[in-house]
C-alpha cells in the first residue's frame, strides 16, 4: 500500500504515538546506552546509579568521549543533541553547533590564485569555530537534567587525571594526523610520546583536561566562555595565527529547535532540523520511497530506488539549506508529497539517472570522523547525540594548558561556492562563512517510534551519515535489532560524485554488473564506514537491546 509522507516541524510529536493502550510495559524498566567507547558507556551507566536520567547520563558521555576519543569529538568542538523528554512527552533539538568567528570571511581561506586553500580550511586555527560542546553540557544538566555539573561530569574528570591506554583505533589516527600535530607545541606535547605517535600500551593523561572540565563544573558556561579559559584560548588562538576575541566566545549560545516529525507508513520518526541537513534529506528521501514497496523488490531494484532518492535529496541539501538563523528555506515545500511525486515522476524504472541532469555542482574525494551515542533510561526519556570536532583530531591545535583539541568545522561551510569540502559536499552562499552563522551538518540522531518498538539511532561518517541513518531506519521498520542494524554492510550516493559507493561484500558480482547495466558506476570500496550505535525498546515485551558498531574498537552497548 502507498502512503504519503508528512513533515511537520514541531515540539511534542510524541504524546499521541507512546501513549498507547495494551502494552507490557508503559515505560522502560532499565537503561540502554550505546556509545563508541567503554568507558563513556561505563561513566553514563555510573551516573545514572547516582540518580541521574538519560540527560545527566548524556553529559557524563559526552565528556568522557572527550577524553578518551579525542580524534571524533570533545569540548573544543560541537554537536546535535536530540532529546525526548518523557514526562511531558517533549522533543527538541539542542543546537551545539559550533559558530564563525566575527571576522570570518571567504577570502581568508582562498589563495593567491582565488582557489581554496585547504590547508588553511582544515588545519590550524583558522579551521577552528567557535566550540558549543560545552555550553550543551550546561544546558543538558541545568534544563534537563537532575544531578550537579561535578557529579555528571566526575568520570570523565578523574579519567582525564588518571590516565587511560587509547585504543588501536586513537593510534592509528594519530599517526595519520602526526605531521599536523607535530606543528604545535601544545598539541605535539599533549598527544605525542617524545615527539613521534605514541605506540599500544602509552597510558595518556590529560591534568589541563581534567581542570577545564573542573572550570565547567563549577562555573557552567563561564568556566569556559569567560574568563581565564577564555582568555588562554583567544591567546593561544591569536598566537597560532587565527583570529578569535573574547566576544565571540562570550556571544556563543546552545540554542532550543523544534524536531523534525516525519510520519512513514506505520511509523513515525523524529528527527534533525537545520543546522542540520540530515532531517530534511531523511524527510525527503522518505517521501518520495513512500511510493513503492521496498519489500517486494530485489536487491538490485531496491538499491537502485533508494540511489535515486538519495541522489534527489543529496541535490536540494547542496541547492537550498543553511543556518536557520541566517537563511530562510523552503523546508516545507522540500519535504511535501507533491514535491516527492514529482520527484518519483522522474525515476526510470530500469535506468539510473545521471547527476549533471539534475542542476548542480561539482564535487571531490571525502572522508569521515565524528561520534554518536543513544540513551533510552528507566522513564522513557531518550537522548540520541552526534557530536563532532569534524576530521580526525580537528584542526591539530591544543591552546597550552587547555587540554584539548579545536574543531576545523569551518570546513563544513561552503568557504568558496561550488568547491567541495573535505567531505565531498558542495553549498552555495546559503552556507557561506559569515560572523556567528552555523555550518550545514549531516548529523542526524533520529528516535523511531512504531506501534511496539521504538529505537534511538545515529552515526558518524560525514557526507555518509545521513545515508547510514536512511538505511538502518529502514533495516530497523523491517525487524532488525540494533545488533544487525550496526552490522549491516552499507552503500552510498550523494549526488556528486555521480558514483554509488559501497562497502567490500554489500553487492554480489552479479549485482554489481546488474547495477552498472543500469547505468551506474559503482565503486564496490576496500574500507568500511561509520561507527553506529543503536538502541531500542519494546513496549508489549519490555525488553531492551543495544547495538554497537563492529567496525569499531571500543564500542560499548549495554544493557542494565
Amino acid at each position: 500500500m502507498t502512503m504519503s509522507l508528512r513533515l511537520r516541524i514541531v515540539s511534542g510529536t510524541l504524546l499521541l504515538v507512546l501513549a498507547g493502550a495494551g502494552h507490557a510495559a508503559d515505560k522502560p524498566l532499565h537503561a540502554a546506552i550505546a556509545s563508541a567507547h567503554t568507558l563513556a558507556t561505563q561513566a553514563g551507566f555510573d551516573v545514572l546509579a547516582q540518580g541521574g536520567n538519560a540527560f545527566d547520563a548524556a553529559v557524563a558521555v559526552a565528556s568522557t568521549l572527550s577524553v578518551v576519543e579525542p580524534q571524533s569529538s570533545g569540548i573544543g568542538g560541537g554537536g546535535l543533541f536530540l532529546l525526548h523528554r518523557a514526562r511531558d512527552a517533549k522533543d527538541i533539538m539542542l543546537d551545539a553547533r559550533e559558530t564563525a568567528p566575527g571576522a570570518s570571511n571567504p577570502s581568508l581561506y582562498l589563495d593567491a590564485k582565488g582557489d581554496l586553500d585547504r590547508d588553511k580550511s582544515v588545519n590550524g586555527p583558522l579551521s577552528a569555530g567557535i566550540p558549543g560542546e560545552p555550553a550543551a553540557l550546561v544546558w543538558l544538566a541545568v534544563h534537563y537534567g537532575k544531578l550537579p555539573l561535578k557529579k555528571s561530569l566526575a568520570p570523565a574528570i578523574r579519567i582525564a587525571r588518571d590516565g587511560f591506554q587509547p585504543d588501536s583505533r586513537f593510534l592509528k589516527e594519530l599517526a595519520q594526523r602526526q605531521p599536523v600535530i607535530a606543528r604545535y607545541p601544545a598539541s605535539a606535547a599533549l598527544l605525542l610520546d617524545q615527539g613521534v605517535a605514541p605506540k599500544q600500551g602509552w597510558i595518556f593523561k590529560n591534568p589541563d583536561l581534567a581542570h577545564t572540565l573542573e572550570l565547567i563544573a563549577e562555573k557552567g558556561n563561564d568556566g569556559f566562555y569567560k574568563g581565564e579559559l577564555a582568555q588562554k584560548l583567544v591567546d593561544g588562538v591569536h598566537a597560532a595565527g587565527g583570529n578569535w576575541t573574547l566576544a565571540d566566545l562570550a556571544q556563543y549560545q546552545a540554542k532550543e529547535r523544534e524536531t523534525i516529525s516525519i510520519d512513514y507508513h506505520e511509523w513515525h520518526i523524529v528527527t534533525a532540523t537545520p543546522p542540520s541537513s540530515g532531517g530534511i534529506a531523511l524527510a525527503e528521501m522518505l517521501n518520495i520511497l513512500s511510493g513503492y514497496d521496498l519489500g517486494k523488490l530485489d536487491h538490485v531494484h531496491r538499491t537502485h530506488i533508494i540511489v535515486e532518492a538519495m541522489r534527489r535529496a543529496y541535490r536540494d541539501r547542496a541547492e537550498y539549506l543553511g543556518d536557520p538563523d541566517f537563511v530562510t528555506m523552503p523546508l516545507a515545500e522540500l519535504a511535501s508529497p507533491l514535491y516527492a511525486a514529482g520527484l518519483r515522476a522522474s525515476i526510470h524504472p530500469e535506468k539510473a539517472t545521471p547527476s549533471d541532469l539534475l542542476p548542480g555542482y561539482m564535487a571531490a574525494p571525502q572522508g569521515t570522523h565524528t561520534t554518536h551515542f543513544s540513551i533510552i533510561d528507566g522513564d522513557g526519556n531518550m537522548v540520541g547525540a552526534t557530536q563532532t570536532v569534524n576530521l580526525p583530531f580537528g584542526s591539530g591545535l591544543v591552546i597550552g594548558g587547555t587540554g584539548f583539541l579545536l574543531n576545523n568545522e569551518m570546513d563544513d561551510f561552503a568557504l568558496k561556492a561550488g568547491t567541495a569540502n573535505a567531505f565531498g559536499l558542495v553549498g552555495n552562499d546559503k552556507n557561506a562563512p559569515m560572523p556567528g552563522r552555523r555550518p550545514l551538518s549531516s548529523m542526524t540522531p533520529s528516535f523511531v517510534i512504531g506501534a511496539d518498538r521504538i529505537g534511538v539511532i545515529g552515526t558518524p561518517g560525514g557526507s555518509r551519515i545521513i545515508t547510514m541513518v536512511l538505511e538502518g531506519i529502514l533495516n530497523f521498520m523491517d525487524g532488525q535489532t540494533p545488533e544487525q542494524i550496526v552490522a549491516a554492510k552499507r552503500f552510498h550516493h550523494q549526488y556528486m560524485p555521480d558514483v554509488i559507493s559501497s562497502e567490500p561484500g554489500t553487492f554480489t558480482r552479479e549485482e554489481l554488473k546488474a547495477l552498472e547495466a543500469m547505468g551506474y558506476t559503482m565503486d564496490d570500496g576496500s574500507r568500511t564506514w561509520g561507527f553506529m550505535n543503536v538502541v531500542s525498546w519494546n513496549k508489549k515485551t519490555g525488553a531492551y537491546a543495544a547495538g554497537s558498531d563492529p567496525r569499531g574498537v571500543s564500542g560499548s552497548a549495554v544493557v542494565k
